[in-house]
C-alpha cells in the first residue's frame, strides 16, 4: 500500500488505486497525509475543503468523507499495513507507518543523500527521490488556500532538491548533466532567478559560454516584460562571469572558486567539509551557485508541509557536526545524549533562523526538551557561526534565582575578548558594547529558560548576521510583537520517537526485547522527554527490573509522578517551578482544573470548577495556554497533558469543585436536551441542593445543541462515572438521562453500560420517576440493539413504576417503547393497543410531543400489519398535531416516511414517492442517517434509480461506521 501526495492524491494497492471519489474527499485525505499520525481538527479540515464560508452542514460533510475513506481503507485491508483512520476528540488522526507515504520517503532519501561523502552516491539518492514525483503535488485536490500553500511548499522542496542534484553532478565534474537537469526546471520556472543563474554557471563550466549568455538575455527580457524589474545580483554575477569567460572550477575540483573575500583567511567548512563559497545578492551559494540558507547551507526538504505552511524557507543543516576555527568562542553546553527524532522541529528552527538578525522563540511545556533541541541544533550548525556561539541560562524557572542582565552581558563580553576593566558597570552601557561588538560578527546567541520578554531584550545582539534563539515555557507574545520573534513550538514526542529515546538510554536490545511494553511506557510518560529520561534512568539503575514491570507501576495514576522523579529531577519539580510563577488567580484556576472528571474544558466549565465567571476563566485559560500548562485543541476548548492533570489533581482546591462542575454539566446537558428537542418535556427537574453556576452555555437551535453533544460525549460519560464513584446518585442519573436526544439520533453508539449505571443510581436515589424513565430508555436501546428479550424485562416494569410515581408522560413513553419490543417479538396487535393507550395518556397530560411519538409508532404497527389506510390516517393525524416548525426534525422525517409507505401500499405511487423523497431530503439536511436510510430504503423498493442507491449507501456507511 502506498499513499501519494507527490502528484495526484491517491492510494495505490496491489489491486490498483482506491476509488477515492470527488475532489473534496481527496482534499480531506491530503490534509490528513500532510500531518500523518497527528490530530487534524475538523475546523482545519473544513478550511482545506472550502475557500469561502463553509456550508451549515460542513461538519456532516467531513464526517461523510471520513466514513467513506474508512470504508475504502477497510476494503483494502489497510489495517494489516498498520493504517487506521481514527477519531480523537474533535479531530481525526490517520495513523500509519510513514514509510507508506511518498513524501516521507522523498524526505528520507534527500536527507540520506545530503550525508553522503561520495558525490556519486548522493546523485543516485537524489535521482531516486525525484523519481517519486508523478506530477504537481496534490493534483486532484480541491484548490483551497491551505492545500495550495502546502502544494507550493512541496514544489519548492522539489526544486531545492533539483538544485542539490545539480550540485552533486558538479562535484562529479559532470557539468553537462548538471546543465540538463537545471535547464528543464529553468524552462518550467523562467522567473526563478536562482535556477537561471545556476544553469548559466553549469553551461559555462561545460564550455557552452554562448548558451549561458543567451540564457541570461532571455531571462532578462522575461523579468522586464513580466515583472518590470532588472536581474538580481546573483543572476548579474553569473552573467559577468560568463562574459569574462572565467572558469569556476579552476581553483577547486568541486567547482568552488575562491574570491578576495575568502583568500588569506580560514573559511568554516560547509556540510560537505569544504570551504563555503561567498553568496551573492545577500544569499550564500553552493559550488554551482544554487542558493543556500543563511550562512551558507543548502536547503533541504524535511517531509510534508503542514496545512499552515505558507511556502518553504531555506533550511539550515542538521546533519553531521562540523568544527569551528580554534579561535572561535563557544559557550554551548555539551551535546545532549540520546537525542532522537524532532526532524520537524529542527527544520522549523532552521527556517526561523534564516534571514536578517532573526530571533527564534522555541516554546513548549516543562520537560518537553526545548534546551536539548536548541543545543543539538546549535552543535550541528556550529560552522555557520564563525563569530562564536554564546549561551546563557536565564533561570526563569529555577529555585536558584535569575541572573541580572549585567551578569549575562559580562560573561558574553569576556568571551568576546573584552578586558574585565573595559566592561561598563551599567546594564545599558554593557548592552551597547555587546551590540557594537556583535555588529560585525556572525554570532549565535542562545538565551535559555527565559521567563518574560523583558528578560531577553537587553541581551539581543545588534548584528544583522547574528541569530538569537530564545527558549521559554511561556509564549512571550511581547517578544513576538516588539522584535518579530519567530515562534518554534515544541510538542511531546510521538510514541515511536519516545520508544527510540528509551532505546538510546537503555540500549536497543533491551527495548526490542520488550517492544510492546516500551511503547506502553512511552505512552504513560505522555511523550514528555523529561519523563522518558527519568523512567529510563530508573530502569538503567535497576537492570533486573523489566520494562513491563515499570509500565505496570506507572499505570497507577496515584504513584506515577512519584515514580517519574530521581533526585532533584522530575516532572513534578519542573511543573512546580512553572506554577510557582503564576499569578494567584491563575494558579487558583489551574488547581481547580485538576478536579475536572473529563478531558476537555470550555470557559463555562473552568468557571464552574473555580467558582468564577466565564470571562475570568477564559482569561486564566489564555495565560495557562501561554505557559503551556493547558493546550487549546479547538476554538474555546482546552485540555491538559496527562501528567500535568495528575500534578494539578494533587494541588489544593476547594471541596465543592467537583460538585460545582457536575451540577454545571448536568444543567448544561439539560439545556442542550431542551434545545435539541423543542416542545418536549424537560426530562427532570434540578435537585434541591443544586449549585447554580454563574453562567450557562446557551443553545439557540437544535443543530448547535447536537454539535455540543457530539463534542462532549466522552466528557459527559466521564462526569456521570465520577458522580457515581462519589455516591452522588442524583447527579449520575440526571447527567445520563439528559443525553437522551443524542441517544435517539445515535441509538447504536453503545449506550447500554451508561444507562445501566444510571439505573443503579436512580434506584439508589429512591426516585421511582427517574427509575421508570431510565428503564424505558434502556429498554428501547436494547430493543434497537436486537436484545429484545432483555429489553422486555425493563420495559414491562417501566409503565407501572411511572404510574406509581404519578408520571403520565413517562408512562406514555414507556408504553411506546414497550410496543416496539412486543412488535419485534411478533405481537403487533398488542403493540398497537399500547400505542393507543400511550396517545391517550399523553393527550390527557397535554404532551403533544409524546402523543405524536405514540401515533408515529402506531402508524408503524399498522404498516407492519398492512393496514395501509389506518397507517396513513394515523401518520397525517400526528403531523397535524403541530405546525411543521414545532415538530422535531427526526419526528417529522419518520412520520413523512410512514405516510409515504402507506400511500405506496394504497397504490398512490406518485404521492408516496413525493412524501418519501421529502423525508429523505429533510433527513439528509439534518444529518439524520437513520431517517435517511429508512426513507430511501422505502423508495428503493419501488425505484431502481442509481442516484437513490448512492445516497442510501452513503448514509448506510455512515450509520454502520458508528456501530
Amino acid at each position: 500500500m502506498e499513499f501519494r501526495l507527490l502528484g495526484a492524491v491517491s492510494v495505490a494497492t496491489g489491486a490498483g488505486e482506491l476509488p477515492l471519489g470527488p475532489a473534496k474527499r481527496r482534499s480531506l485525505l491530503a490534509a490528513l497525509l500532510l500531518r500523518p499520525n497527528r490530530p487534524v481538527p475538523v475546523d482545519q479540515l473544513t478550511d482545506a475543503l472550502w475557500d469561502e464560508e463553509p456550508p451549515p452542514r460542513a461538519r456532516s460533510v467531513v464526517q461523510g468523507h471520513v466514513s467513506r475513506l474508512r470504508s475504502l481503507l477497510a476494503d483494502a485491508d489497510a489495517e494489516s499495513f498498520g493504517v487506521e483512520l481514527v477519531t480523537q476528540g474533535t479531530a481525526y488522526v490517520l495513523r500509519m507507518p510513514e514509510t507508506l507515504l511518498d513524501a516521507h520517503r522523498f524526505e528520507e532519501l534527500v536527507t540520506l543523500a545530503r550525508d553522503q561523502a561520495a558525490p556519486a552516491d548522493a546523485v543516485a539518492m537524489y535521482r531516486e527521490a525525484l523519481s517519486l514525483w508523478q506530477g504537481p503535488a496534490l493534483t486532484g485536490a480541491y484548490p483551497s488556500q491551505p492545500l495550495q500553500a502546502a502544494a507550493h511548499a512541496l514544489e519548492e522542496l522539489r526544486l531545492a532538491t533539483v538544485e542539490l542534484l545539480a550540485t552533486a553532478y558538479t562535484r562529479l565534474g559532470e557539468h553537462a548533466r548538471a546543465a540538463a537537469v537545471l535547464r528543464a526546471e529553468a524552462e518550467a520556472h523562467p522567473l526563478r532567478e536562482s535556477l537561471s543563474a545556476a544553469l548559466m554557471r553549469a553551461l559555462q563550466r561545460a564550455g557552452r559560454r554562448s548558451e549561458a549568455l543567451d540564457w541570461f538575455h532571455r531571462t532578462r527580457r522575461l523579468l522586464a516584460d513580466e515583472l518590470g524589474v532588472d536581474p538580481g545580483r546573483e543572476l548579474a554575477d553569473a552573467y559577468a562571469v560568463a562574459l569574462r569567460g572565467e572558469e569556476h572550477d579552476a581553483a577547486d575540483p568541486t567547482g568552488r572558486a575562491s574570491t578576495p573575500a575568502t583568500q588569506g583567511r580560514r573559511v568554516p567548512p560547509d556540510t560537505h567539509g569544504q570551504p563555503a563559497a561567498p553568496g551573492t545578492h545577500g544569499t550564500p551559494q553552493a559550488a554551482d551557485g544554487t542558493p543556500q540558507a543563511a550562512h551558507g547551507t543548502p536547503p533541504a526538504p524535511h517531509g510534508p508541509t503542514p496545512l499552515t505552511a505558507h511556502g518553504p524557507s531555506p533550511l539550515l543543516a542538521h546533519g553531521q557536526p562540523t568544527t569551528l576555527p580554534p579561535e572561535a568562542v563557544d559557550l554551548l553546553p555539551r551535546m545532549p545524549r540520546g537525542f532522537h527524532g524532532r526532524a520537524g522541529e529542527l527544520t522549523a528552527l532552521s527556517r526561523a533562523a534564516a534571514g536578517e538578525a532573526p530571533v527564534c522563540l522555541v516554546t513548549g511545556p516543562a520537560g518537553v526538551g526545548k534546551t536539548a533541541l536548541v543545543v543539538h541544533w546549535a552543535h550541528r550548525n556550529r560552522a555557520l557561526f564563525p563569530g562564536g556561539l554564546l549561551y546563557a541560562d536565564l533561570r526563569g524557572f529555577s529555585d536558584t534565582g535569575e541572573p541580572t542582565h549585567l551578569e549575562v552581558l559580562r560573561e558574553f563580553l569576556l568571551a568576546l575578548g573584552v578586558a574585565p576593566r573595559r566592561i561598563p558597570e551599567s546594564t545599558s552601557g554593557a548592552s551597547a558594547l555587546f551590540r557594537s561588538l556583535a555588529a560585525d560578527r556572525q554570532l549565535l546567541v542562545v538565551l535559555d529558560n527565559a521567563r518574560g520578554s523583558e528578560q531577553v531584550r537587553e541581551l539581543l545582539p545588534g548584528g544583522t548576521r547574528c541569530v538569537t534563539v530564545v527558549t521559554s515555557r511561556y509564549r512571550l507574545r511581547g517578544l513576538i510583537a516588539s522584535d518579530a520573534a519567530r515562534p518554534v513550538p515544541v510538542d511531546v514526542l510521538e510514541p515511536e520517537d519516545g520508544t527510540a529515546l528509551l532505546a538510546a538510554v537503555l540500549g536497543k536490545e533491551r527495548v526490542l526485547a520488550e517492544a510492546v511494553a516500551a511503547r506502553r511506557l512511552a505512552e504513560l510518560c505522555g511523550g514528555l522527554p523529561l519523563a522518558l529520561r527519568v523512567a529510563a534512568a530508573r530502569l538503567a539503575d535497576q537492570p533486573e527490573w523489566s520494562v513491563n514491570a515499570m509500565s505496570a507501576e506507572l499505570s497507577d495514576e496515584s504513584r506515577r509522578l512519584s515514580l517519574l522523579a530521581v533526585e532533584d529531577t522530575g516532572v513534578r519539580a519542573a511543573l512546580r517551578l512553572t506554577v510557582r510563577g503564576l499569578p494567584e488567580e491563575i494558579a487558583h484556576h489551574f488547581a481547580h482544573l485538576g478536579r475536572h472528571p473529563g478531558t476537555h474544558v470550555d470557559r463555562y466549565t473552568a468557571a464552574a470548577l473555580a467558582g468564577t465567571d466565564p470571562a475570568t476563566a477564559e482569561a486564566a485559560l489564555d495565560v495557562l495556554t501561554s505557559a503551556h500548562l493547558v493546550t487549546r485543541t479547538a476554538p474555546g476548548r482546552w485540555t491538559l497533558h496527562d501528567l500535568v492533570r495528575l500534578y494539578a489533581r494533587d494541588l489544593d482546591a476547594g471541596p465543592d469543585a467537583v460538585l460545582r462542575v457536575l451540577d454545571h454539566t448536568m444543567a448544561t446537558a439539560l439545556a442542550a436536551a431542551d434545545a435539541a428537542e423543542p416542545g418536549a418535556e424537560s426530562c427532570f427537574s434540578l435537585p434541591e441542593d443544586f449549585l447554580r453556576p454563574s453562567a450557562l452555555r446557551e443553545f439557540t437551535n437544535p443543530e448547535q445543541a447536537m454539535g455540543w453533544y457530539t463534542a462532549e460525549r466522552d466528557d459527559l460519560a466521564l462526569a456521570a462515572a465520577a458522580a457515581h464513584a462519589a455516591g452522588l446518585h442524583s447527579r449520575t442519573w440526571r447527567i445520563v438521562l439528559a443525553m437522551w436526544p443524542q441517544m435517539v439520533w445515535r441509538v447504536r453508539d453503545g449506550w447500554t453500560p451508561l444507562l445501566e449505571m444510571a439505573l443503579e443510581a436512580a434506584r439508589a436515589d429512591g426516585d421511582a420517576r427517574a427509575e421508570s424513565r431510565v428503564l424505558a430508555l434502556l429498554g428501547w436501546v436494547l430493543t434497537e440493539e436486537g436484545r429484545t428479550e432483555e429489553a422486555l424485562i425493563h420495559l414491562e416494569a417501566a409503565p407501572a413504576l411511572a404510574a406509581l410515581a404519578g408520571d403520565p408522560r413517562g408512562e406514555a413513553t414507556a408504553l411506546v417503547n414497550l410496543s416496539l419490543a412486543q412488535a419485534a417479538l411478533g405481537s403487533p396487535e398488542e403493540a398497537a393497543e399500547g400505542c393507543v393507550r400511550a396517545a391517550e395518556l399523553a393527550r390527557g397530560a397535554g404532551d403533544r410531543h409524546t402523543e405524536r411519538l405514540a401515533l408515529h409508532h402506531l402508524a408503524r404497527h399498522h404498516l407492519d400489519t398492512r393496514q395501509w389506510q389506518r397507517a396513513l390516517d394515523t401518520s397525517l393525524a400526528a403531523l397535524a398535531l403541530d405546525s411543521p416548525w414545532d415538530a422535531s426534525a427526526a419526528s417529522r422525517v419518520l412520520l413523512l416516511t410512514a405516510a409515504g409507505e402507506a400511500l405506496l401500499g394504497l397504490g398512490d405511487e406518485a404521492e408516496g414517492i413525493r412524501r418519501l423523497e421529502g423525508a429523505a431530503r429533510e433527513a439528509e439536511s439534518f444529518g439524520y442517517d437513520e431517517g435517511t436510510v429508512r426513507a430511501l430504503g422505502a423508495l428503493l423498493r419501488v425505484s431502481a434509480d442509481v442516484g437513490l442507491r448512492a445516497r442510501y449507501d452513503t448514509a448506510m456507511v455512515r450509520l454502520m461506521a458508528r456501530t
